[in-house]
């Protein structure tokens, strides 16, 4: 076997396996007081992107004086990684971040 073409076999499988990546990370905001149909339609848009074999970085957005409930954003993410616990596993558990966020991040089971 030539040695030009052997090293052209190496590069062509190696460019090869760069190409598949393990996935993107896609984003899902929500906010404190969501309504429930809003919630749900989230859910479903999460469960499509764990299927594909994407992650999925949930926040919850506080605006104005929300801030100063931060137990309804806790609720709401709680409920959330319940709600997919049947495809999704907390791959970092929810905590504030930038002062005005809650951020969790899911990964397919």
């Amino acid at each position: 076997m030539d040695f030009g073409k052997y090293r052209y076999e190496l590069a062509k499988k190696d460019k090869g396996a760069k190409k598949q990546a393990s996935g993107q990370i896609k984003g899902i905001r929500l906010t404190p007081k969501i309504n429930s149909h809003d919630f749900e339609f989230k859910t479903e848009a999460a469960k499509k992107f764990l299927l594909q074999g994407n992650k999925v970085k949930v926040s919850v957005i506080f605006r104005g004086r929300l801030i100063t409930h931060k137990e309804f954003g806790e609720l709401v993410i709680k409920n959330f990684a319940e709600a997919l616990a049947d495809v999704a596993k907390v791959e970092s558990s929810p905590k504030m971040e930038g002062g005005r966020n809650i951020v969790m991040i899911l990964a397919k089971k």
